[in-house]
């Protein structure tokens, strides 16, 4: 996905996986009603069971969700140490799920450029090196840092470096300090704050209060971070989060990820813009297309329309164009196996595809194939912009 949209964008891409941590699940309501019982809602994999029978909050699950996530990083590790992600591999351009003859035309001009280039490249050396981009790459961890008591317990300190110029003074009151402090601890003024349970967390839509805990943690530690925007927040609201977020104006400090859904993004998404506009902060903008473009199919079945989740994305990338600024990311959720959780793609997947293979326990993931047509649809977007045509 990263090659193709580096190939229609000609930018670097930044790949951060949201894995290795993440096993919370926000809920609306603490209860839910499985076949006519009210029992407790599940809460993610670190807090309760998705077993009706196994709902009561369990705190060794936060000791296995540590392992769980220290597991993860080590095979990720070992996969792109054996070349998972080298790009030379054959079988990542096969284009035998596209059923659409004139789409799957379009995805292989793009493939057939790409190998070609390839090729060039791999005759006059520049492939040669066992480090070399097109054998490897740098993948970072993120997670939605819901469960503050296990955030908590992997906030470290870490000096600052010699001469490293202090931030503003009364933006923040104090570093975040956990309630175990590390058994030498160091002056606030020596030390910044990072949890160490992920490169990139976030504030999700429920938990973004001005005054709550997340936002106070939040401002708190140094990684970069994300919030969601969502239909409910005001302008004045997203412009004091940043305020709270990112006092020193640092460029990137802060990542907005959008999620309104295809059909409230034209009625949001400007006023968002032009309020952060107004200001001095220089945020990351993020198009989340998923969570607001979920539904329920006929077949009881939760999903996600692919239609639903292009138009968003490139409706977004439409809004900064015309406002002056540029959309930076997307936030997907996807999987790299051949569920059948979303309809549409270049498979055609309808709401009678979804029973085949439906295993999410949360929300709907797109798969491989409908992942890989995300990126062949952004890449044309951004070529076609290129070439002063319209995709």
């Amino acid at each position: 996905m990263s090659l193709v949209l580096i190939w229609g964008m000609r930018l670097p891409i930044v790949r951060i996986a949201r894995m290795a941590g993440q096993y919370a699940k926000p809920r609306s309501s603490p209860y839910e009603t499985v076949d006519g019982e009210r029992i407790l809602s599940y809460r993610g994999d670190n807090v309760n069971s998705i077993d009706p029978a196994q709902r009561r909050p369990d705190p060794q699950r936060l000791l296995a969700a540590y392992f769980h996530s220290a597991s993860t990083v080590n095979y990720v590790r070992l996969l792109l140490d054996a070349g998972f992600a080298d790009i030379n591999r054959p079988e990542a351009w096969d284009l035998g799920h596209v059923r659409n003859p004139e789409i799957r035309r379009e995805y292989q001009a793009i493939v057939n450029r790409l190998t070609d280039a390839l090729g060039f490249m791999e005759v006059i050396g520049a492939t040669s090196s066992q480090a070399s981009a097109l054998n490897t790459v740098d993948l970072y961890t993120s997670h939605e840092a819901l469960l503050l008591e296990y955030e908590q317990a992997l906030t470290r300190p870490r000096p600052k470096a010699l001469g490293e110029a202090p931030r503003s003074a009364g933006a923040r009151k104090r570093p975040y300090e956990p309630a175990t402090p590390p058994r030498k601890a160091l002056a606030p003024e020596l030390c910044d704050w990072y949890n160490m349970s992920a490169h990139f967390i976030w504030i999700g839509d429920r938990t973004r209060q001005l005054d709550g805990a997340h936002v106070e943690y939040f401002r708190g530690v140094r990684n970069p971070v994300g919030v969601k925007v969502g239909p409910t927040m005001e302008p004045a609201e997203l412009v004091r989060v940043l305020d709270i977020l990112d006092p020193d104006f640092e460029s990137g400090r802060v990542t907005l990820i959008t999620r309104y859904g295809a059909g409230k993004i034209a009625e949001f998404l400007p006023a968002h813009v032009r309020a952060v506009q107004e200001t001095r902060h220089k945020p990351v903008w993020c198009c989340d297309p998923c969570h607001g473009n979920t539904t329920t199919a006929p077949t009881g079945h939760k999903t996600r329309s692919f239609d639903a989740i292009i138009s968003e994305i490139t409706a977004s990338i439409t809004i900064h164009r015309e406002l002056g600024s540029r959309l930076s990311g997307v936030h997907l959720e996807l999987t790299g196996e051949h569920m059948t959780e979303c309809t549409g793609g270049s498979q055609e997947l309808s709401h009678s595809d979804l029973p085949s293979n439906y295993q999410t326990f949360c929300d709907p993931r797109l798969n491989y194939e409908q992942s890989l047509d995300i990126a062949f649809k952004i890449a044309r977007v951004y070529e076609c912009e290129r070439e002063g045509g319209s995709p």
